[in-house]
């Protein structure tokens, strides 16, 4: 997190973060959602709260969506999909990074929907995303799975608006000025 340039942030983040750096989402079982356009410190906050979570005792787990949901899909061909389940509960945090990024198909979906609802008001997610909840149903493809996603994973979280201009862009100015 101290890498971090607070003032490159986009405003909600900026107003936020300290809140969200007392990790009180964790010990409380709330989930974090950052949704914005790419390259404004989504996936950096949110692996500075993991490693933050980590070095307070918490375990925590960084996947991205497309990875997990492939470890979802070996595991139910492998019939052990009640395993990675315990797995999942053992976790404080789940990082899953990149939702929306890429599709997935009705599968993936179900998988992803069934292991994430397992966690809702009892264990933490961190979310990024680059879609708005409107977009969302392009993602699962099927509106009334959508909108109960959304509505687990939104009841008591904390939504960051992460909309503004690239995190990335203006690091990559500051590091021209100094060549």
């Amino acid at each position: 997190m101290e890498d971090l340039k607070i003032e490159h942030l986009p405003e909600d983040a900026r107003r936020k973060l300290k809140q969200l750096e007392t990790l009180d989402f964790v010990k409380t079982g709330q989930n974090l959602i950052l949704a914005g356009n790419p390259g404004t410190g989504k996936t950096h906050i949110a692996i500075g709260l993991g490693i933050k979570a980590c070095m307070q005792g918490y375990k925590v787990l960084f996947t991205t969506v497309p990875m997990l949901i492939n470890r979802l899909k070996e595991h139910r061909a492998a019939r052990s999909l009640l395993l990675l389940e315990r797995q999942f509960e053992n976790y404080d945090l789940i990082i899953a990074d990149e939702l929306g990024y890429i599709s997935f198909d009705k599968e993936g979906s179900e998988l992803l929907f069934t292991h994430l609802s397992l966690r809702a008001e009892r264990k933490s997610t961190i979310i990024t995303t680059n879609l708005s909840f409107e977009r969302w149903e392009e993602i699962f493809k099927d509106p009334v799975m959508t909108a109960a996603m959304v509505d687990r994973l939104t009841h008591k979280s904390y939504m960051i608006n992460m909309n503004g201009n690239s995190y990335r862009l203006k690091e990559t100015e500051d590091w021209l000025k100094n060549q």
